[in-house]
């Protein structure tokens, strides 16, 4: 009895394992989601989209990309930084996010993510499950070059900065901080409100959720802040979710839209990619993310 329970465990492993690497981790999703945060009568489409570690032969990924923005011709584009998992990357995401701004015509904004500056390294991937990881730590990657092609494709890379944009539904303020992950956030940057005019919408930008910078998002009044990072925990259980994070934030809060204190929206994605050395999903497809906003 116990040997046929062995058995039977080890088949359904085996069974996983291979629906994580061969299929689901290839097996990407749209998440679409209604949130009404805009002052005023205005709808915002943005498309978001983090976390793509990409090496070479993964142009299915950037293609999943562009098709969905030439379908849902997005309002506002943010990418959510992670972008790189080999120096050769570079230039394809370089050219994706050319891509981007082409077929939409729309403003777009992007923060950095650790893996934009350092490659992957192995580790022990059973760690994971009790702390955060330390970060890749990995060769020094071009990051100069990265940026300067996203720039000049007309990205704003916000680095512990802010700005302002100009959508069809009117003015946004944006705040946006380098990767909390390896400790380069800057949160003297986030300003209360009332330094921009009347805007629509405040917006907070970060690669990694940790609860230090969304707590200060969520002091300074802001409406909405966007992140990646997680994965959405990357192996899942099914109907239960994930099992960690990779950050302090509640595993619960993982991936999809949820509440910070009283008034802040969060939205993770769950990303579109993985390291090169744990080449699965489980449980939780690669996605990007469009939300619609409407007045409140």
């Amino acid at each position: 009895m116990i040997g046929t329970i062995g058995k039977g465990v080890a088949l359904a492993g085996a069974a996983a394992l291979a629906w994580g690497v061969g299929i689901e981790r290839r097996w990407y999703a749209t998440r679409h989601e209604t949130l009404p945060l805009l002052r005023g009568e205005g709808r915002l489409r943005i498309l978001f989209f983090a976390d793509l570690h990409l090496a070479p032969g993964q142009d299915h990924r950037l293609d999943h990309v562009r098709r969905v923005a030439e379908e849902v011709q997005p309002d506002l584009l943010v990418s959510g930084g992670d972008n790189l998992e080999h120096p050769d990357a570079i230039g394809p995401v370089v050219a994706l996010h050319e891509r981007l701004r082409e077929v939409t015509g729309a403003p777009a904004l992007a923060v950095l993510g650790a893996h934009d500056r350092f490659g992957p390294r192995r580790g022990n991937p059973a760690a994971y499950l009790w702390q955060p990881s330390e970060g890749p730590r990995g060769e020094a990657l071009d990051t100069p070059a990265l940026v300067k092609g996203m720039e000049d494709s007309g990205w704003q890379v916000l680095c512990n900065d802010t700005s302002t944009v100009t959508t069809p539904a009117g003015i946004i303020e944006v705040a946006g901080v380098d990767d909390p992950h390896i400790e380069r956030d800057d949160l003297s940057i986030i300003r209360p409100a009332g330094a921009v005019e009347d805007p629509v919408l405040r917006l907070g930008l970060t690669h990694a959720p940790y609860l230090r910078v969304l707590h200060g998002y969520d002091r300074a009044g802001f409406d909405l802040a966007l992140a990646g990072h997680t994965h959405g925990g990357q192996l899942a259980v099914p109907w239960w979710g994930a099992l960690v994070s990779n950050s302090d934030l509640p595993p619960a809060q993982a991936k999809g839209t949820s509440l910070i204190g009283t008034d802040l929206h969060l939205h993770v994605s769950a990303g579109l990619g993985h390291s090169v050395y744990y080449p699965i999903r489980f449980a939780c497809r690669p996605e990007l993310t469009v939300l619609d906003l409407v007045g409140r």
